[in-house]
């Protein structure tokens, strides 16, 4: 296999673009980062030009995000571009750390919110509190949770729902089920 993408998904662009704007990074920074050019970084979010593998992986290290959520759609019709995802088509987001798999729901980034499943394996955790930049609401669709936001401890069960306005939080999945919430975020933040 060759070190250059033989296909992209075709918001390869319009993601990092929305990525690389999420974490107040400019063109010029992105390619001082990267060590490549201005004109390099530009081709790439319109679409102009394909990364190798390599760049790729730089990429997903600079914003933080998986090398997975570069991948994994597969070839959709073209009404459905930017408007379905089917769920046979969904890219995994994030490494799996902690026992929590995620796949992201909305099309692409470059809305001002993404859509996430989160799946908790049993027994998975985050250990250490996160504080992100964002408003963030979950809904717990089966399974049971247990969610601390701040110094407060929720247990939640299915159906119930949460928000997080630029706190710390972390969770914990302590039973033997798996839990499955869907997250929305704004503003994206894989």
């Amino acid at each position: 296999m060759s070190d250059t993408l033989q296909k992209f998904p075709t918001s390869l662009g319009a993601d990092l673009r929305a990525l690389r704007k999420s974490r107040g990074i400019t063109l010029a920074q992105m390619a001082e980062k990267t060590q490549r050019s201005v004109g390099w970084v530009s081709q790439i979010e319109r679409d102009l030009s394909e990364p190798s593998i390599t760049d790729l992986r730089k990429l997903s290290h600079i914003l933080g995000v998986s090398i997975s959520l570069f991948f994994g759609q597969s070839d959709m019709k073209e009404n459905e571009k930017g408007r379905i995802v089917r769920a046979s088509a969904r890219r995994q987001i994030g490494g799996g750390d902690a026992g929590l798999i995620e796949e992201l729901l909305s099309p692409d980034l470059t809305d001002d919110f993404e859509m996430v499943r989160s799946v908790f394996q049993p027994n998975a955790k985050l250990s250490e509190f996160v504080t992100r930049d964002t408003q963030e609401v979950g809904y717990l669709i089966s399974g049971r949770l247990t969610l601390w936001l701040g110094d407060e401890k929720f247990d939640l069960e299915a159906g119930d729902s949460f928000r997080i306005r630029a706190e710390r939080f972390k969770w914990e999945n302590p039973h033997s089920e798996t839990a499955v919430a869907i997250w929305v975020i704004a503003p994206p933040v894989y």
